[in-house]
């Protein structure tokens, strides 16, 4: 899903993949931590898979339930390229996106699962934690 990112002017201090729990703990230089489910970031990869080459052409992403990341590549000084276990590689998400998809979790993750029901979709397991 194509998303507008505004600049938040901070970058990571750390990051950790939880693999049981299937959490990408991010910490930031603002004191803000936010706990990224990987569904969800999968969910939101900025890959042209996902959201094309222009609006309109998104692509709703399902059954990415039971993803895992594998690993995590360092893209330059301002983000990440996860590779995920469905062999999804090609998502850069920069400091700005990840700062983003933690801080409004709540409402984009709602808005996932509407645009899967008005889709027909529907998730293989129960919704994800709250906690972000």
């Amino acid at each position: 899903m194509r998303l507008t990112v505004p600049p938040c002017h901070t970058i990571p201090t750390e990051i950790k993949l939880h693999q049981v729990s299937r959490l990408l703990e991010i910490s930031f230089d603002d004191g803000s931590v936010f706990k990224l489910p990987y569904e969800y970031l999968r969910v939101y990869t900025p890959s042209a898979e996902a959201v094309g080459h222009a609006p309109g052409q998104e692509v709703l992403q399902v059954g990415k339930e039971d993803v895992t990341i594998a690993e995590i590549k360092p893209v330059g000084n301002y983000g990440i390229a996860p590779v995920y276990s469905d062999g999804h590689n090609t998502g850069i998400y920069t400091w700005d996106l990840l700062y983003k998809l933690g801080a409004e979790y709540p409402a984009l993750w709602a808005d996932y699962l509407q645009r899967l029901e008005a889709a027909g979709h529907q998730r293989k397991t129960s919704p994800l934690p709250t906690e972000h």
